[in-house]
């Protein structure tokens, strides 16, 4: 009997996100893994970095680093981190710019090579990132995921912990619409033990706190000064591949693809996904309230206006 090969996931980006996550995916045993890199050595290096502690903490899973992207054949899940971080001086349009043009040839590549994998795209702007591979790929929405809502959602969970000293395996936070300033925490739908934090809460405390998710990956660069957030982030896009990967059925907040949901067509946007191992398995449709449906909608207006600026910068991605 021929031994069952290991699911493979590739990672496109050797940065702190992309390494980072690599390391929980083969320390945790969940499937080999593919590093990509166009910076020569840097994936190889920081893979056999990898695979050396394998011994002490011992894994046997596989990581390769490579700057070839036909090493990516056979993924079922390709995770996109590679990108420019917004420097000072420039101007998003700049920044749409430069990543839009890196996420086309990616993008390409992904439809050449994996063309049957789940894609997790993470590079911001991520909403808008994900819209133009989606478009240049051609795939479903179902295998095109935004990660964002899992990560602000777990920043949320954690300041309500700080704040309340409640463990964290308490609370269930739930966050919607664009990975940026305009997020849209759910209030209702965010307990400690089953309680809403509407009513756990001060709605002083509980203001800040959303001010703060919002501004969650601010705080970390302004307190390290040269870097962004990387264990978290990690940490989102695992609990994402796993649920995949083992057809979990996990609801994760993400951004996928609207077509109708909550009012809201023709936009990537951060809403409830029950994820498997087709990627997006069915979106779950919340009765928000007027005002956190007001919010969600000006949140994917924004989106929607980068998606203009794309259609004008990019106007031959391909899908109609």
């Amino acid at each position: 009997m021929r031994p069952r090969k290991r699911r493979k996931v590739s990672i496109v980006g050797a940065g702190n996100v992309g390494a980072t996550t690599a390391q929980k995916i083969v320390e945790n045993g969940l499937a080999d893994v593919v590093i990509l890199d166009v910076r020569e050595g840097m994936a190889q290096g920081k893979a056999l970095d990898i695979l050396e502690s394998g011994p002490l903490l011992g894994f046997d899973t596989r990581i390769v680093g490579s700057g070839n992207y036909e090493t990516i054949e056979g993924s079922s899940v390709v995770v996109v981190t590679a990108g420019f971080s917004r420097k000072p001086g420039m101007s998003r349009e700049d920044l749409l710019h430069k990543n839009g043009d890196i996420m086309i040839e990616v993008a390409e590549k992904i439809r050449k090579h994996a063309p049957d994998s789940v894609v997790i795209m993470v590079t911001n702007p991520m909403d808008l990132m994900a819209y133009i591979l989606w478009k240049v790929t051609g795939f479903p929405r179902e295998r095109v995921i935004g990660m964002g809502g899992a990560l602000d959602s777990s920043r949320f969970a954690y300041f309500v912990s700080e704040v309340t000293n409640t463990s964290v395996s308490n609370i269930q936070t739930m966050v919607m619409g664009g990975h940026g300033d305009d997020m849209v925490p759910l209030l209702e739908f965010s307990t400690i033990a089953g309680v809403s934090l509407k009513k756990a809460l001060d709605p002083e405390v509980l203001q800040n706190l959303v001010a703060r998710t919002r501004d969650g990956g601010g705080e970390i660069v302004r307190l390290m000064k040269d870097s962004s957030a990387y264990f978290a982030p990690a940490a989102a896009i695992y609990s994402m591949i796993e649920s995949i990967l083992h057809d979990r059925h996990r609801v994760i907040p993400s951004s996928v693809y609207l077509e109708g949901e909550y009012g809201v067509k023709g936009v990537f946007s951060g809403v409830p996904v029950q994820i498997g191992n087709i990627g997006l398995e069915k979106i779950v449709l919340l009765p928000l309230s007027t005002e956190e449906e007001e919010a969600f909608h000006r949140s994917t207006e924004s989106i929607r206006q980068g998606i203009r600026t794309i259609d004008r910068l990019f106007p031959d991605l391909g899908r109609s």
